[in-house]
């Protein structure tokens, strides 16, 4: 079996492509598994998307058959039969890493079931080959963060940083049940920049406020938190890739006493996030989102989490 999980981007969304800092949280509760048995004959897959052969995934799965063919060409096992099962119960298309968390768990269920030793960095190159079919031109934060048991500082070409928090602050994660159009907002966003002088600055905002929020969560600092994460989705909303569901949701969660809330992940549809300073006011929060139509919500902790390296 392998298991990753999903993530949220707290900062740093759009900015990160260039070359701005992001603060990335894995999301543990929010699970993918993958199980692999072994069988006598066949290449076998079963998910929510497909159930067959391994050579007849349909081309919306072409980027994940890619990287299982590439797994057993790499680990000289291209005929040995299998069975393999997909679990996910991350939403798809939300923002939340949900095709990241597929391939870091087909990578660790594979190296578990040839018995093979497996590095993270190695993880993460083998993630890069079926996020760079499905996305294009990934920063690489996703695979980073949803194969990761802590918060994450990213920065596209470095490697990533496990980061402390000193906080006992609650986020909220509200899924507003529209897909996610990250494709569509990365380049709305480019051809903003090369048309617009206010798109940079707002870029470069977007990076300062990561900045800032780092020390904030070293701090314990929720108050100021909540306040750059009001400046950073006015500033991803002056780009252009928020959308009304989520500026009413934010307005909602405002209104009833939220430190902050903004967009997470590419925007334009998805989910939002909202910091909360207790988990009583969190679970009240979540109701408000989920009658006035929030397809699902979540509450985490943000924890004091102790600085460790990467685990595999």
């Amino acid at each position: 079996m392998g298991q990753s999980h999903a993530k949220i981007i707290f900062f740093g969304e759009h900015s990160v492509v260039y070359g701005q800092p992001a603060i990335c949280l894995p999301v543990s509760k929010i699970k993918t598994s993958v199980t692999i048995t072994a069988v006598n004959t066949g290449q076998t897959i079963q998910s929510r998307y497909f159930t067959g052969k391994l050579s007849a995934m349909p081309d919306s799965q072409t980027g994940i058959q890619l990287l299982i063919r590439t797994i057993l060409t790499e680990l000289k096992q291209e005929a040995t039969p299998f069975a393999m099962q997909i679990e996910s119960a991350i939403p798809a298309e939300r923002g939340m890493g949900s095709s990241a968390a597929t391939a870091i768990a087909i990578i660790r269920a594979f190296f578990h079931f040839f018995e093979e030793p497996l590095s993270h960095s190695e993880l993460l190159r083998l993630a890069d080959v079926s996020e760079q079919y499905i996305h294009g031109n990934p920063s690489g934060l996703d695979a980073a963060t949803t194969s990761s048991r802590f918060p994450i500082w990213f920065v596209r070409g470095r490697r990533p940083q496990t980061i402390p928090i000193k906080q006992n602050a609650f986020l909220v994660i509200a899924d507003t049940g529209i897909l996610g159009q990250t494709g569509l907002a990365v380049q709305y966003v480019k051809n903003r920049l090369a048309q617009d002088p206010q798109a940079e600055l707002a870029i470069e905002h977007l990076g300062q406020n990561a900045k800032q929020a780092r020390i904030c969560l070293a701090n314990g600092d929720a108050n100021t938190l909540g306040h750059l994460m009001n400046d950073t989705q006015k500033n991803l909303a002056m780009l252009g890739v928020s959308h009304p569901l989520i500026d009413q949701y934010i307005k909602l969660a405002l209104d009833s006493g939220a430190l902050g809330a903004k967009l997470t992940g590419g925007g334009m549809g998805g989910c939002l996030i909202v910091l909360v300073n207790n988990q009583t006011h969190a679970q009240k929060i979540a109701t408000v989102l989920q009658q006035n139509g929030a397809v699902q919500t979540w509450t985490e902790p943000l924890r004091s989490l102790k600085h460790k390296g990467d685990q595999r």
